[in-house]
């Protein structure tokens, strides 16, 4: 079972990802619900709204022992935001649960947002990737054990570190299946 992260953003586009991989999924809106999947999805959305979201459901200490427990995450542009490292434009707390930096909007505001694609090199093959990116957050920097799983132009746009997949675009707003994929056979393992 795949939870959702259902406090903000477009989680539904990834369960219907998820129903077209025919894997059972539900949305997560309170922490006590992490007890009931094997994997979670954190959606893009306002990262900082997330926040204070997280703080008002006391969120943050569930998820970090939901982590420790080696349960896989999967998290999607402002999901991304709140899994790094260190996050700056401006910096702001996250979780901590993959060694990467992110720059907030670093692609530019609403208008710049864009359709763009990519290359996706998880299993050694590369091949092409569409990706949409919505005020998309930029991986400024890759700690030592993070793979590069795919890049957009010179940037890194999906990174892996462990049991932490992170996306700085909206793959749920595609119509491949490869992420979402590649996800659910993390948490089948």
């Amino acid at each position: 079972m795949i939870g959702i992260l259902g406090l903000q953003g477009d989680y539904a586009a990834h369960g219907k990802m998820l129903d077209a991989l025919a894997v059972e999924s539900r949305v997560v809106k309170k922490p006590e619900q992490l007890s009931t999947i094997d994997g979670l999805i954190f959606p893009g959305g306002e990262s900082t709204t997330l926040i204070k979201l997280m703080d008002s459901w006391e969120f943050w200490a569930p998820l970090r022992d939901f982590a420790a427990t080696g349960n896989p995450i999967f998290g999607t542009c402002a999901g991304m935001i709140l899994l790094a490292q260190s996050v700056s434009n401006p910096p702001q707390k996250s979780l901590g649960l993959i060694d990467i930096d992110v720059e907030r909007n670093s692609y530019g505001r609403q208008v710049d947002s864009f359709e763009g694609t990519g290359v996706w090199a998880a299993d050694g093959q590369p091949r092409s990737l569409p990706m949409i990116f919505i005020r998309a957050p930029r991986i400024a920097r890759l700690g030592d054990g993070v793979a590069a799983l795919a890049t957009c132009g010179d940037d890194v746009v999906v990174a892996r570190q462990g049991q932490v997949l992170v996306a700085s675009f909206h793959p749920e707003l595609t119509s491949d299946l490869s992420l979402h994929r590649y996800f659910v056979d993390m948490v089948g393992r």
